[in-house]
């Protein structure tokens, strides 16, 4: 098993006397001063940002994701966004949103009003664009099943077979009649529009057929060919809505959203938008998403953290040394000890001429103080004690007190690979009745999904392909654009209505239920970043050990527990004290015992063989 190297501390042994510093953290004294530790990125101008931005415009199901937690249910506390700013990622959400209305609103119309002009032609679309979004929800309801796959190809290609057919027919018809032709001059085009409206005083009484006027400009077999005309232009005309919409993201990406401009928040579009909602929402989130204290629901208190990885807690029995006096130990006085040996994580340990070549990002590691409180009991979210001075008031007092609900923690937090993989460890100490308890609980936020991170890829592509390339594309995305129109409209208006009847703004303050950051997370991390992961959390809680093991032996208690302790647990293993009999660690082990049987008549060894 791997153990976690504690130096030694001074009146120890090995110890160096009274420097009051571990040897192996002593440095000899360089002519420049130690690098300046490297400059902070501002979380709204980070890259994780920028990409979760990115993603409002790329995952509708992300987008309102984040309306809702941020927007909607304006009682629930803002949770901690470590790297990331999530009042910016929601005005970006509210703006995609926006955005996505306005074109859905643009192709439901060209459909509603395709259907008179048309005498309903293009509603014999609707089979097989309804056909291919059956296709797909079936195809996704068990992708690794064969035959719901074959089912799932069976009404793709049926939808594409009819839909080719059914264009055949209608540029047969359009191309072969005679009396179709004038319809191709804009003059006939607002005759027959004016014919089938009333206004000319001629309208058809049926359009399928030429009737006895067929010289007649507008005539029925004039109207019956717009109509056709109608049909056709109709997909085109879908088709670029969908381009244009396509090519705004692609801007937008280009644009505000590109990694040159982004820095720069007052320049941003999506922050200058319209409304007192959104505008107190974002003001209110500012204050909460940084802060040192963070408001939490019961069920989930280190929301916004990430996933949890390996924590762990150790309690140890408070041995005076021999031959010393003990003085009293506060919680304090052992996390004065643990802040430095974590800063000192920032210097380079090389020369001083190659200190600011290095890029670790253990030199932007960040460390501070935070207050856990319940959200339940608030009257309003504004209550929250964000004032400074109340602050420092639940930080003195939660620091020593050791509460249940009340909660103190030093926050270590390192951001790597452009805020892409965020490690923090929350360290807790606190000693009650002669012991000595310490929780460690780090959480790692893992990379953003691959659909964020590639959409500056996403975009290059579209805006440099070539106009062909784009019109398949825009084709292809054609039949299914008129059922994410409904949809997206219907949950606009679902969301207004909820807006209006659910009474959030008046409801009593909760927690936050998710995180941005959160949402926009996957689990699958190369190897690399795992590495990196792992090398921060042993690099930090082997500071904070030490830290704690200095304190210990300062107040004149022994340390030789502890150390024996920690080398095990801060690892992931188990510290046995004693035991009996065999032990099994790990995975798929065989234990034989080959002493004396236990007796038959001993219910607890009969158990245990069964």
């Amino acid at each position: 098993m791997t153990g976690t190297h504690v130096p030694a501390q001074p009146g120890g042994a090995g110890g160096s006397g009274g420097s009051g510093e571990p040897p192996g953290l002593r440095k000899a004294p360089a002519a420049a001063p130690p690098p300046a530790p490297l400059p902070p990125t501002p979380p709204g101008a980070s890259e994780a940002t920028r990409l979760l931005c990115a993603g409002t415009y790329l995952d509708d199901t992300f987008r309102d994701a984040v309306i809702d937690e941020l927007y909607v249910h304006e009682e629930r506390f803002a949770a901690p966004s470590l790297g990331i700013d999530a009042a910016r990622v929601l005005a970006h959400a509210l703006r995609a949103r926006r955005l996505e209305l306005g074109w859905s609103a643009a192709i439901l119309l060209a459909w509603v009003v395709s259907l008179p002009l048309s005498r309903g032609l293009t509603s014999a679309y609707l089979i097989p664009v309804a056909l291919l979004g059956l296709a797909r929800f079936v195809r996704r309801l068990a992708p690794t099943v064969w035959f719901v796959r074959g089912f799932a190809f069976v009404l793709r290609w049926y939808a594409r077979v009819t839909l080719f057919l059914f264009l055949v027919g209608m540029v047969t018809t359009a191309f072969a009649s005679t009396l179709l032709l004038p319809a191709l001059s804009p003059l006939g085009l607002i005759n027959a529009l004016l014919s089938d409206t009333g206004l000319t005083g001629s309208s058809s009484g049926g359009g399928w057929s030429d009737g006895g006027g067929g010289s007649d400009s507008s005539g029925p077999g004039f109207g019956f060919g717009f109509a056709v005309w109608v049909t056709l232009l109709l997909p085109v005309l879908v088709a670029a809505l969908v381009a244009l919409q396509r090519g705004q993201f692609a801007r937008a990406l280009a644009h505000e959203l590109s990694p040159e401009r982004f820095p720069d928040v007052r320049s941003d579009p999506a922050e200058h938008a319209e409304g007192i909602r959104f505008q107190r929402l974002r003001e209110r989130i500012r204050i909460e998403q940084h802060g040192p204290l963070v408001m939490y629901r019961p069920g989930d208190p280190f929301c916004g953290a990430g996933e949890p990885f390996k924590p762990w807690s150790l309690s140890v029995e408070l041995v005076p040394r021999a031959g010393t006096t003990t003085v009293p130990l506060d919680n304090g006085e052992i996390l004065a000890r643990i802040v430095p040996l974590v800063e000192a994580l920032r210097v380079p340990s090389g020369s001083p001429e190659t200190a600011d070549a290095v890029r670790d990002r253990l030199r932007s590691l960040e460390i501070d103080q935070c207050v856990f409180l319940p959200a339940d009991g608030l009257p309003t979210r504004a209550a929250a004690p964000y004032d400074p001075a109340a602050l420092e008031q639940h930080r003195a007092a939660a620091l020593e007190e050791g509460g249940e609900t009340r909660r103190h923690f030093l926050r270590i937090r390192v951001g790597g690979w452009n805020e892409g993989v965020v490690t923090t460890v929350f360290v807790r100490v606190h000693t009650q009745g002669g012991m000595l308890m310490m929780e460690v609980a780090p959480h790692v936020l893992w990379p953003l999904r691959p659909l964020f991170q590639n959409a500056d890829r996403i975009a290059h592509q579209y805006r440099h392909h070539h106009r062909f390339g784009r019109a398949v594309w825009a084709l292809t995305n054609t039949p299914r654009a008129a059922g994410e129109a409904v949809l997206t409209l219907l949950r606009g208006l679902g969301g207004g209505w909820g807006r209006a009847t659910e009474g959030h703004g008046a409801a009593l303050p909760e927690g936050p239920a998710a995180s941005v950051r959160e949402l926009g997370a996957t689990d699958d991390a190369s190897l690399f970043q795992y590495m990196d992961v792992a090398r921060y959390l042993k690099t930090i809680q082997q500071r904070v050990a030490a830290g704690v093991t200095s304190a210990l032996r300062d107040a004149g208690y022994q340390t030789a527990e502890f150390e024996q302790r920690i080398v095990h647990v801060a690892d992931g293993g188990v510290y046995v004290e004693s035991a009996q009999g065999a032990i099994g660690i790990g995975d798929h082990n065989t234990i034989t015992n080959n002493g004396d049987p236990a007796p038959k008549s001993d219910p607890a060894s009969q158990k245990g063989r069964s």
